[in-house]
């Protein structure tokens, strides 16, 4: 099995990915032991000072003016887990677990947090054991960070709360501990907060949500070159010099890759034949600005989870000459605010592709095509209720783009008095982006439909790929009306597993 190795300077995109979703195994480096080590000998040597350090020898938050004993504050370290471990709602998804815990062990291995080794080879383990802890929906403002989720995972660590093993089935923790030989950790000073503080959670998701939306734009420009197949529209305005004056690197891309979609293809052009047209719909003909919109708001979003990755947030952290400081790096806005503007473009992204779905099924827009693309219009309604599901779909996305990151609600006390709510940001998202993958499988479905009714001219040959491998997947073509929900789930499957980019990249090579 492909292993990550996590050493002291953060780690990649990629990393996070097969840790999370790929199951991959996790090692510490050398130098992340080492870095551990020196670390901890530093809060060490400042627990054993009269002086009070706040998360050494402190409470915590709006009670961090309590100097704690000595003989207390393992009991403190204990406490803090256990009274943090407050989330409530659905369960989180295993992936999401993962990427928590896999990047909580990021920082830790920063040598920043002051967290013993053997911790940090426990968090190892539970990971490549397979066992996941109990993570509920809400619990985090996003601010001090993902404190409630990372809680639950840090309670498993210690050998309590609930936890799914490998097989799938939730149990007491600490059996599953046992089961697998791992040691439940004693936490010392310091180590029940460097478990709790960061914007792990909220980064994992926004890493895989990058992923999934990344297969999606391309999907989507796919399903915009088949409508405006479909539909007999021009591609004369998808040419290079025309989008090089406005130089929006996302929208040559999107451009691009329609053309390539869209080359050597019978049907495009004829918007001067039986219907004259001077210009294509918005929706067909600034299909490459609205999506290269959303895909240039990606690359900023990427540029945000870099800097993530490489970052130590924590607070106290250990500094490289020794001094133990407090900070405000545990502030998710810089994530937050990523999340929010992804689940924007998102949502506009899949209202445009609505749009040209109604186009296609509408005789009096359709330009030749029959109503709702129906095999005996009124006998068979054809896919006018398949429109009826995306227009629902994108009307709960523009909901889902209402940003959470512009709320904040004061906590402990009014010590932690203004928050980011990106955990809450990214939980909408992760819906936002399966609520687009539906309305991209929606205008798939549509879209290779309308160009299989246009009988006697042929389709581009990057069509003919998508076509027969959408109708390979079980996805089946035009006829009568039949029960519709099951091919509308095969469609999404088909966008979802990547499936849609993967049989046009046989013609066209990589869409970028």
């Amino acid at each position: 099995m492909h292993s990550v190795v996590v050493g002291t300077s953060g780690v990649t995109a990629s990393d996070v990915l097969a840790v999370a979703r790929g199951g991959a195994r996790v090692e510490l480096s050398g130098e992340a032991v080492a870095a551990l080590a020196a670390a901890r000998e530093i809060v060490e040597a400042l627990a054993a000072k009269p002086e009070p350090v706040y998360g050494v020898s402190t409470g915590f938050g709006a009670l961090a003016t309590r100097h704690i004993s000595p003989e207390l504050r393992a009991q403190l370290q204990r406490n803090i887990v256990r009274s943090h471990a407050a989330g409530m709602g659905p369960r989180v998804e295993r992936e999401v677990v993962r990427a928590l815990m896999f990047l909580r062990l990021k920082t830790v291995c920063s040598g920043r947090t002051g967290v013993r080794p053997s911790v940090a080879q426990t968090m190892a383990d539970v990971l490549n054991a397979g066992i996941t802890p109990v993570v509920h929906e809400f619990g985090s403002l996003g601010c001090s960070g993902d404190l409630a989720p990372l809680s639950h995972c840090a309670l498993t660590l210690m050998g309590e709360g609930d936890a799914e093993g490998p097989d799938g089935v939730v149990r007491p923790a600490g059996e599953l501990l046992a089961e697998h030989g791992i040691e439940p950790v004693e936490l010392r000073e310091k180590e029940g907060l460097a478990l709790l503080n960061g914007t792990d959670g909220m980064l994992g998701m926004l890493i895989m949500a990058l992923a999934d939306l990344d297969n999606l734009y391309k999907s989507a420009d796919i399903t915009a070159a088949l409508s405006l197949e479909a539909l007999l529209g021009t591609d004369k305005v998808l040419a290079p010099e025309l989008h090089a004056i406005r130089p929006h690197p996302g929208q040559s891309v999107s451009a691009a890759n329609m053309l390539a979609v869209l080359k050597g293809s019978e049907l495009t052009g004829h918007h001067q034949d039986d219907a004259p047209r001077v210009q294509d719909a918005y929706s067909v003909r600034c299909a490459p600005q609205v999506a290269g919109a959303g895909r240039d708001t990606m690359s900023h979003a990427r540029l945000v989870a870099d800097r993530e990755l490489a970052a130590a947030v924590d607070n106290p952290v250990v500094l490289p000459d020794g001094r133990v400081e407090s900070n405000g790096n545990f502030h998710g806005a810089p994530v937050a605010y990523v999340l929010d503007f992804l689940a924007i473009v998102a949502a506009d992204l899949g209202s445009i592709a609505e749009r040209r779905t109604d186009r296609l099924l509408d005789k009096n827009r359709s330009h030749g095509l029959p109503p709702f693309l129906a095999d005996d219009a009124g006998v068979d309604s054809g896919l006018m209720i398949a429109q009826y599901t995306q227009a629902a779909l994108v009307s709960e996305m523009k909901r889902l783009a209402v940003p959470a990151s512009a709320d904040s609600i004061p906590s402990s006390a009014m010590q932690e008095d203004h928050v980011s709510m990106g955990w809450s940001a990214a939980r909408k998202l992760r819906t936002a982006v399966d609520n687009l993958t539906r309305i991209v499988a929606i205008e798939l479905y549509a879209a290779t439909r309308a160009v299989e009714l246009r009988a006697g001219l042929t389709p581009a040959p990057a069509t003919r790929a998508a076509l027969a491998a959408v109708r390979a997947a079980g996805v089946a073509g035009p006829g009568p009306d039949r029960f519709l929900a099951p091919d509308l789930a095969a469609a999404d499957a088909f966008v979802r597993g990547g499936h849609l980019v993967a049989a046009v990249e046989t013609v066209t090579g990589p869409l970028s």
